[in-house]
């Protein structure tokens, strides 16, 4: 069953999420060539201290630790789910494939950071046999400074 286009400019959230230093260091570690479940012991070779050593990281540009960009997953992803388990799209979820994502970022992201995620419905088209959801999210932090715009498209097999 294809989507109803009727769906795009429906908002979801807002969604809340509040950054912690472990959390930030446990992502960087993960995807830059650290082992998961044996801890964080040391940094995987390569990864700049300004994304886990909260010493030098004071010492930096941001005078923070800052969070992996991709760490924004994390929390940007909360109206994407919302959207494709919403009973009023009708999203198989057996027959949805990840299409891709896309970040744009503002505001560097540290720790204690309150993040609050919104997102819409941009746009909803079938093509060569197939949905396409887009979904557009944007993370706002305490400061009033947008840190992550995010772009999600699903693809549905019909």
């Amino acid at each position: 069953m294809a989507l109803d286009p009727k769906h795009i400019g429906r908002k979801y959230g807002p969604y809340k999420y509040v950054l912690g230093v472990e959390k930030m260091r446990e992502f960087a570690f993960a995807v830059s060539g650290g082992v998961p479940g044996l801890g964080v012991v040391k940094p995987p070779e390569g990864l700049s201290p300004l994304l886990y050593d909260e010493q030098a990281a004071k010492a930096g540009p941001h005078g923070d630790v800052i969070a992996f960009p991709t760490f924004a997953v994390t929390f940007a992803m909360a109206p994407f789910g919302e959207v494709v388990t919403d009973p009023e799209l009708k999203v198989n979820l057996r027959m949805l494939l990840h299409g891709e994502q896309e970040f744009e970022f503002g505001d560097v992201m540290k720790p204690g950071d309150v993040m609050e995620t919104t997102g819409t419905i941009t746009e909803i088209y079938s093509k060569a046999g197939k949905d396409f959801l887009i979904v557009v999210t944007e993370s706002w932090n305490q400061r009033g400074k947008l840190a992550v715009k995010g772009t999600w498209t699903a693809v549905i097999r019909q």
